[in-house]
């Protein structure tokens, strides 16, 4: 039996691994917010799936918690009541994180021996498989950065594994779109077009990257006025450790690169979905950009919102989520462009 050229149920497949990727990162966001992603201090990735089930259980895990930095340092009163808020948080997450390295392997399994896959995606779901392992990996080599001499995991480790989690999901969503549509036919959007949509959507990755950075740095909780920064337009910036070190770990530095690339990409995609309103008749392309570009815009006054009300919870867990849909949005709108053959005028 020949493998098909289209297939809509890997298509399913991949789609709900990309809802579960979004899950994740929201969860990851909660587990920063509050604090919780060092309160479990060992990597187990089979018998971690199991919480503490017993108060001697309980007990052993609060110990190992006791033992980091952020402990003597931050919560030296917290008691174990307080420690189980946190825990739970951070296990939920390795608890996505593991449902879905089972969702992309026992799916890419089922549907290879069914001969499901077209042929020309067997490789790149595979691919995709040793991302999320690369991403547990990664996950780990970010948690540890933040048991022995800091009191939080490393700014450029955070941004790092957010980074491989918006990768993964751009690649995850590229590969149901190829999966439930077929091969590709004629030449797509002329050349400048594609640049143009491939610019758009690393504008909007590196503003993930440097928000990651922002979090990691506790950045959201200085500066908190708008559109200046404590009454001027740059902050303050100490470089006596390099200029390397103080755009990654300085917390005015990395506040004011955020806005200022946020502004780039406002500005980007609203002139992007008013030329493609003129310059093509593909319904499609119309609505991805105008969705892309409100998007963009909702993600700005929540960024605004988080920032002015010192980093509410509510606000930054919804700032996180929008991101990570505008990457998604930002893939698909790339992979119609790629797509969009004798459309342009």
């Amino acid at each position: 039996m020949r493998l098909p050229l289209r297939s809509p149920l890997v298509a399913v497949w991949l789609f709900v691994a990309a809802f579960m990727v979004v899950a994740m990162v929201f969860v990851g966001g909660a587990t920063r917010l509050t604090e919780s992603g060092l309160s479990i201090t060992e990597w187990k990735p089979i018998s971690g799936v199991i919480p503490p089930m017993n108060d001697q259980a309980w007990q052993a895990e609060f110990a190992g918690y006791k033992k980091i930095p952020q402990f003597s340092q931050i919560n030296p009163n917290m008691k174990l009541e307080q420690f189980k808020g946190i825990y739970w948080w951070e296990w939920a997450h390795r608890l996505i994180a593991r449902l879905l390295g089972v969702v992309y392997l026992l799916g890419f399994v089922i549907l290879l021996a069914m001969r499901e896959i077209p042929k020309r995606l067997i490789w790149r779901s595979a691919g995709l498989i040793a991302l999320i392992g690369l991403q547990g990996a990664v996950g780990w080599w970010m948690v540890s950065s933040g048991l022995s001499k800091r009191v939080e995991v490393a700014p450029e480790r955070l941004m790092t594994h957010l980074s491989l989690a918006l990768l993964l999901l751009g690649a995850t969503i590229w590969t149901a779109l190829e999966a439930l549509n077929g091969e590709k036919r004629g030449r797509g959007a002329p050349a400048g077009w594609k640049v143009a949509t491939g610019l758009l959507l690393a504008v909007v990755f590196i503003q993930c990257m440097l928000g990651a950075l922002v979090a990691g740095n506790n950045a959201g909780l200085i500066y908190n006025d708008w559109p200046l920064m404590n009454g001027h337009l740059f902050p303050s910036v100490d470089w006596s450790k390099g200029i390397g070190y103080s755009f990654l770990h300085d917390q005015g530095l990395v506040q004011f690169v955020h806005r200022m690339n946020a502004y780039l990409l406002l500005i980007f995609v609203t002139a992007f979905a008013l030329v493609i309103t003129r310059k093509t008749n593909d319904d499609g392309l119309k609505t991805s950009s105008a969705v892309l570009a409100t998007g963009v815009w909702i993600q700005a006054a929540l960024g605004i919102t988080t920032l002015v009300t010192v980093v509410s919870l509510g606000f930054a867990l919804a700032h996180q989520l929008v991101a990570a849909c505008l990457v998604a949005l930002a893939v698909g709108l790339m992979w119609m462009i790629a797509r969009a053959d004798r459309v342009f005028r």
